[in-house]
C-alpha cells in the first residue's frame, strides 16, 4: 500500500472542477498536457530535491529519493505522480514537497486520499 499525491496543471483543475466528473481521471485525454517548459522545469525542480533519474521509458520518467521518506515519483506529459510510503513522515514530507511544487501559480495539487485539490 502507499499513498499518492499528484501535481497538474492548472488548467486541468479548472477542466475537472467544471466537469463535475467523478470519473474525470479515469480517462487520461482529460488531463491538460504539460507544455515542453513546464515539464522540464519540473524535471529541473525533481533533481534539485535530490530526486534521482532511475528510469525513462513509454509511462514518462521515474524517480527515487535517497531519503525513503521522500517517495518516488513518475513525471509524464500530463502530470506528477509522487508515491509515498504509509509512514506519516512519508505522507508528510511528500505533501509538502507538491504543496511546494505549486508555488508558481502553474500548478495545482491534488491529493486523493484527502479531499482532492488543495486550496490556499
Amino acid at each position: 500500500m502507499s499513498y499518492n499525491i499528484q501535481v497538474f496543471s492548472i488548467e486541468t483543475k479548472k477542466k475537472e472542477q467544471a466537469a463535475n466528473d467523478d470519473s474525470f481521471f479515469d480517462r487520461e485525454e482529460n488531463l491538460v498536457p504539460l507544455t515542453k517548459e513546464q515539464f522540464e522545469g519540473l524535471k529541473d525542480r525533481l533533481l534539485k530535491y535530490k530526486y534521482e533519474l532511475i528510469n525513462e521509458n513509454d509511462s514518462g520518467l521515474h524517480f527515487n529519493h535517497p531519503d525513503e521518506d521522500f517517495g518516488r515519483a513518475l513525471l509524464t506529459e500530463r502530470g506528477l505522480y509522487f508515491n509515498a510510503n504509509l509512514s506519516e513522515s512519508s505522507i508528510f514530507e511528500v505533501g509538502m514537497t507538491a504543496s511546494e511544487f505549486t508555488d508558481t501559480g502553474e500548478f495545482a495539487k491534488y491529493d486523493p486520499q484527502n479531499e482532492g485539490w488543495e486550496e490556499f
